[in-house]
């Protein structure tokens, strides 16, 4: 407990090498390092962004033994997806259930964050559709959130549709501003019927589009000089005003 607070200060005050040092000091001394210790220095060397470095240590931890927990895991793997090791995050991602530690839904979700960050949404796809439903963990609405976001961004517009629909089908309720931006996607590319067709369904989860979205979609529909899809959108509105005043009024 002594080393394992020496070595966190020291991490938090950016001396690692001098935490290195104690941390070795520890083997000749005879002192056995736990888990707790490892993943002090893990943290640290990420932070410094020596991540291959933490690599190192964690298989050292697991030939001496050791049981990496959770947040170790999640250290890694959001210090990998920083550097850009894309590839070895995946793969560390798919390691962790025979090293003795089930990936969680914080594991999975900070891959796809990484990789949707880098403009690498297709990856981030094989998370969700692969590795996820074989250890039987649903995505959440962070999941659906990113992936949806990263697609629209890169201009897959049709799946990102194809996300955001699965998302309200599991009853998760997507935030303004992911209907927001696919809705201006299809607009950019003269999708303007797709782009309605998302706008509905937004009204249709309940959540009221912002002057934003109206300023993107109406010029276009009026440009199209076809006010049907204009006058359907406004009753929808409409509708949908008058529920929530008569559920404020219950």
């Amino acid at each position: 407990m002594s080393y394992n607070l020496m070595i966190r200060a020291l991490s938090l005050e950016d001396k690692l090498s001098v935490a290195c040092k104690l941390f070795n000091q520890m083997f000749k001394r005879q002192v056995m390092p736990d888990v707790e210790t490892y993943r002090t220095m893990m943290q640290g060397m990420c932070k410094k962004r020596q991540v291959m470095s933490a690599v190192g240590l964690l298989e050292d931890m697991l030939n001496k033994g050791f049981v990496p927990d959770a947040q170790s895991y999640t250290t890694l793997l959001n210090g990998l997806c920083r550097r850009r090791k894309f590839r070895e995050a995946y793969k560390l991602l798919c390691r962790m259930k025979v090293r003795g530690c089930n990936p969680d839904i914080v594991h999975y979700n900070t891959v796809i964050v990484g990789f949707c960050r880098e403009g690498r949404s297709l990856d981030a796809r094989k998370v969700i559709t692969e590795l996820m439903p074989s250890n039987g963990c649903l995505p959440d609405l962070v999941s659906y959130t990113t992936i949806v976001n990263g697609l629209w961004r890169q201009g897959i517009l049709e799946e990102a549709r194809r996300y955001l629909e699965e998302m309200v089908s599991k009853g998760l309720s997507p935030h303004f501003s992911t209907f927001h931006g696919l809705v201006r996607g299809f607009c950019n590319v003269g999708k303007y019927d797709e782009a309605c067709g998302v706008l509905m369904g937004m009204l249709e989860c309940g959540v009221a589009p912002h002057s934003e979205t109206w300023e993107v979609i109406i010029p276009r529909i009026c440009d199209e000089e076809d006010s049907s899809r204009l006058e359907e959108i406004v009753g929808k509105l409409e509708v949908l005003q008058l529920l929530k005043a008569w559920s404020s009024v219950i």
